[in-house]
């Protein structure tokens, strides 16, 4: 039963992606107000519609970022994504370049001033990435960045990559860690959607200024140590 509902669920969400992408599509080319606000909508649906649909609540905890801020956040699936959205008053993410050709995110992530990766150039694409957020960050907003470069498993071990430092080092922005749970009810894939609180949490920011190999190692330390915390309270260990 739970997986039909999950079904359901997921049908009726990619539809309201559809039908909000093309109403908002006007407005978002005319304004990046009017991307932002699709977006907002998109997320506050899906998140409202999990809880109803598939037993699947939010929490938000820790004070979140309001000015001008790095956010460094541990990635478990699509959800994290829709949380710290929904969350953050201005976000800006560093993406890969292929989902610019993804139908309606592509078009949406352009006009917030998302930043594009191109993975496979590694050094090129991290001097291309700094130079893109300079330029971007013209206007204010929070830069998310996943330090990981990609969803990840619970309980999966993925090394963190030198690009989260290098932002670091080039905006000068406190950077602020963030850890989650939502792997655990929503997977990196398939169908399945389980219930429980999936928690996305904003930990204390890391000033700028720290060395490199330091900034490495305490930024992972303290997405992995709470993200492990708030998965075994969601398992109730």
């Amino acid at each position: 039963m739970q997986y039909l509902r999950s079904l359901i669920y997921v049908i009726q969400v990619y539809i309201a992606m559809a039908v909000l992408g093309l109403s908002f599509t006007p407005w978002a080319i005319l304004s990046k107000r009017g991307a932002l606000v699709a977006c907002k909508l998109y997320a506050r649906y899906a998140m409202w519609s999990a809880r109803w649909m598939v037993g699947l609540k939010t929490e938000v905890r820790g004070p979140v970022p309001r000015g001008e801020v790095m956010v460094a956040a541990k990635h478990q699936s699509f959800f994290d994504i829709l949380i710290i959205f929904e969350a953050l008053p201005h976000p800006k993410f560093i993406m890969k370049k292929e989902l610019l050709w993804t139908p309606f995110i592509g078009l949406y992530a352009k006009r917030l001033g998302c930043i594009p990766v191109d993975r496979g150039k590694r050094g090129g694409a991290i001097a291309k990435m700094v130079k893109d957020v300079a330029k971007e960050f013209d206007e204010p907003g929070q830069l998310v960045i996943y330090p990981q470069g990609t969803r990840v498993a619970p309980g999966a071990q993925t090394p963190y990559k030198v690009g989260s430092a290098v932002l670091y080092e080039g905006t000068g922005y406190p950077c602020v860690p963030v850890a989650t749970n939502a792997g655990l009810f929503w997977p990196r894939t398939g169908i399945l959607r389980k219930p429980g609180t999936a928690v996305v949490e904003f930990l204390d920011p890391i000033p700028p200024g720290e060395e490199r190999k330091a900034f490495m190692a305490r930024l992972e330390s303290e997405i992995e140590g709470r993200s492990d915390a708030l998965m075994r309270e969601a398992q109730g260990g």
